[in-house]
């Protein structure tokens, strides 16, 4: 069965205990990067992820903690003798964006560097992203303060589905992201413009139909884990678990 590593679980300002929110999918054939916050290297290497096995960075937006962690992933991959292409999935804007924050470290000059492959998704309903050995991916837009889409995951062995919420407040994109999903990892960041709170991301999973609820992008200094479980559980009546760093889950 595939797998889903929480590389951090926090808010744009991190907790001590808590990297910014990122996750890598691990399946048979390839691991596959879902934004890209903190130390990145480090985090799949202390997860016991394989550096060469990651092909595949999907970028959900260009707020800075979920993309300053790009050049670190490309030097960390390079220095660890990568020389494959690595694909870069993202909205036209965080494509753009992305490759004019790597050119300002000039890795045309990194002897032997590897070749990076933007491409740019158009959002809309079910907008496909790539179709692997080991995942089907699809994007939806969801509502934050800047461009940002969802993604729904297939697991081609098991037949169950994954969906990240990414940055939104309480949207269409992410009921449609989630309807029938067997885990949904949402955020609960709080109820402000371009975010959900606990129960929001509760009720999402409850409309939705899905069967586990991953709760991620908190502050645990701020709102202990447990309560915000709670708070999910008054609305939901599924699996509900707000993540910890180096949470694993299958699917």
């Amino acid at each position: 069965m595939a797998e889903v590593v929480l590389l951090g679980t926090g808010r744009a300002l991190p907790a001590p205990e808590q990297e910014n929110t990122y996750m890598a999918l691990v399946g048979e054939h390839h691991t596959v990067l879902v934004d890209c916050g903190g130390s990145p290297c480090r985090q799949l290497l202390l997860a016991g992820l394989e550096l060469d096995r990651l092909d595949t960075l999907i970028l959900t937006h260009f707020d800075p903690d979920h993309v300053y962690g790009v050049p670190a992933l490309l030097m960390g991959l390079w220095l660890a003798g990568r020389r494959e292409p690595l694909d870069i999935y993202a909205l036209a804007d965080t494509c753009e964006l992305t490759q004019a924050m790597v050119a300002l470290y000039r890795p045309e000059r990194w002897p032997a560097m590897f070749a990076m492959r933007y491409h740019v998704v158009v959002p809309g309903p079910g907008t496909p992203l790539f179709d692997g050995p080991d995942f089907r991916v699809t994007a939806e837009p969801v509502q934050h303060f800047v461009p940002t889409m969802g993604v729904r995951v297939l697991n081609r062995r098991s037949g169950k589905t994954l969906a990240y919420s990414s940055d939104t407040e309480p949207c269409q994109g992410v009921l449609s992201l989630a309807r029938g999903a067997n885990l949904l990892l949402h955020e609960a960041a709080g109820e402000t413009m371009g975010h959900s709170s606990a129960a929001q991301a509760g009720a999402a999973a409850r409309d939705a139909g899905v069967a586990r609820l991953v709760l991620v992008h908190y502050d645990a200094r701020e709102t202990p884990p447990d309560l915000l479980e709670q708070e999910a559980r008054g609305v939901y009546n599924g699996f509900v678990r707000a993540g910890r760093d180096f949470d694993r889950f299958t699917w």
